[in-house]
């Protein structure tokens, strides 16, 4: 257990810094403003194509591994679906509900694999990650625009292509796969400058996690906080679980799939709420109490898997 801690321990004290530094102003707002932008669009895409280009692809490994992260991602997906229209949330409510119970933060969840596994717990991370941001994106922006207009799907399918086409971490997984496909092993100068700017995006994306924390979010309605809890960090944890037994994942790909069901929901979270319409205070509140609650509920679930596979980590 105390070596989960002392692994996951200087990822939460980077995102903790971040935010101390964005409340002091250190350097500026402005600063961690443009950081996402610089994170988003420059230095996370590189990574995830450099790594997405050069694994290994196993066709066993892979539907295993999709078999998996989908049966969790499903799960969680209908339960805040079902939930928020038993509780009759309003829209904007239940679209921050879904975001919170079946988004998850990619950047941490790599960071967390390379620290436990190293490099191999990298390369599976950003393989789950290949499998679950198309899913993820067309999956929950769909849900979000059908349930905004109050179930009408006339245009969904456009603003769906839309959004989908210009997502920089997507393109970057596509265009990697492509590359991994092709049978190119190495592309001179591309490969060693995505080195570089991937090297450099975990450290920089987990400061902007923490400047990007609303302590006083916080105060907003419990219920669809505590529901997100229970969606993304119980139900799809579990149904990770329930299927990499079933199908016999192998025990890295395992801890590194529970590592997925176990971080919070997406910092991006709140930004696509604020944009579509959602309620953006709820979401604030959900990413924030999630990201604080899930550097205690993330050891507890990875050795617990752990304890079950007989794995020393």
């Amino acid at each position: 257990m105390i070596n989960i801690f002392l692994a996951i321990a200087p990822i939460f004290l980077l995102i903790i810094l971040g935010h101390a530094l964005r409340r002091g102003n250190i350097p500026s707002l402005e600063f961690w403003n443009l950081n996402d932008k610089l994170v988003y669009w420059v230095l996370f895409p590189p990574l995830l194509f450099f790594k997405m280009a050069t694994m290994e692809l196993s066709g066993q490994a892979f539907g295993q591994l999709a078999a998996v992260v989908y049966t969790g991602f499903c799960v969680a997906l209908v339960f805040v679906l079902v939930i928020g229209w038993i509780l009759k949330f309003d829209r904007p409510l239940h679209t921050s509900l879904i975001q919170g119970g079946a988004r998850h933060n990619t950047f941490i969840a790599l960071a967390v694999a390379e620290a436990l596994l190293g490099n191999e717990g990298l390369i599976i991370a950003s393989f789950i990650t290949a499998l679950l941001i198309p899913i993820t994106n067309l999956s929950v922006v769909s849900l979000m625009i059908v349930t905004l207009r109050g179930g009408e799907p006339k245009g969904v399918f456009g603003v769906i292509i839309k959004e989908l086409m210009r997502n920089p971490i997507l393109l970057a997984v596509f265009f990697g796969w492509m590359v991994n496909l092709a049978g190119i092993e190495n592309i001179p100068v591309l490969f060693d400058v995505c080195q570089i700017l991937g090297a450099a995006a975990l450290p920089i994306v987990l400061l902007c996690v923490g400047a990007n924390i609303r302590i006083r979010a916080m105060a907003s309605s419990a219920l669809p906080v505590i529901l997100s809890i229970a969606g993304k960090m119980i139900i799809f944890p579990a149904g990770i679980a329930a299927a990499s037994i079933a199908f016999g994942l192998d025990p890295s790909s395992t801890l590194v799939a529970m590592i997925f069901g176990s971080v919070p929901t997406a910092a991006g979270a709140f930004s696509l709420a604020k944009q579509m319409g959602g309620d953006a205070p709820a979401m604030a509140a959900i990413v924030t109490v999630q990201t604080a609650l899930s550097f205690l509920t993330m050891p507890f679930t990875i050795m617990l898997m752990a304890v079950f596979l007989e794995v020393q980590i």
